[in-house]
């Protein structure tokens, strides 16, 4: 099975479109409807990958990615941010951004380059990944397009 995946946001549609197009490709998921639930069960569902919507209720994105960060235990877990926000709106904290709408394609192929990609502690800030591609569009400011992978995090 390619890996476990926390998906998080507090729309049920956008939840189950996120988990149907990860499960069709072999992903193993598991469901929260915010960050306060995301806190809740990171750590017995234990996921390889965590995405999250930036506007919930009760614990946004942001914050819950600031402390996914803050806790040793999941200090290096590569996190996705999924919003309809702008990317200059999204922490530092996240590894990724995709834009919503979304194309399913997109969606699979930024947490399979999660996934694969060396831990958080042995990456050299800015290395790019192995077979990462590099991002375009960032206009030299330093920000990977929409549905790509930040290297050095």
């Amino acid at each position: 099975m390619p890996g476990r995946v926390l998906v998080v946001d507090d729309n049920k549609v956008i939840r189950q479109l996120i988990r149907v197009n990860l499960e069709l490709e072999g992903f193993e998921v598991v469901t929260a409807a915010d960050g306060a639930e995301c806190l809740d069960v990171v750590h017995r569902v234990r996921p390889d990958v965590v995405t999250l919507d930036v506007v919930m209720p009760r614990l946004d994105g942001i914050k819950t990615a600031q402390r996914l960060r803050e806790d040793p235990r999941t200090r290096h877990l590569p996190v996705a941010i999924i919003s309809a926000c702008g990317e200059g709106e999204v922490a530092p904290a996240a590894d990724a951004f995709l834009a919503k709408p979304f194309e399913p394609a997109e969606l699979v192929r930024v947490v399979r380059q999660l996934l694969h990609r060396e831990p958080r502690q042995r990456r050299q800030a800015g290395a790019p990944d192995a077979g990462e591609e590099p991002s375009a569009g960032d206009g030299g400011q330093g920000r990977p397009a929409a549905g790509s992978v930040r290297p050095g995090r």
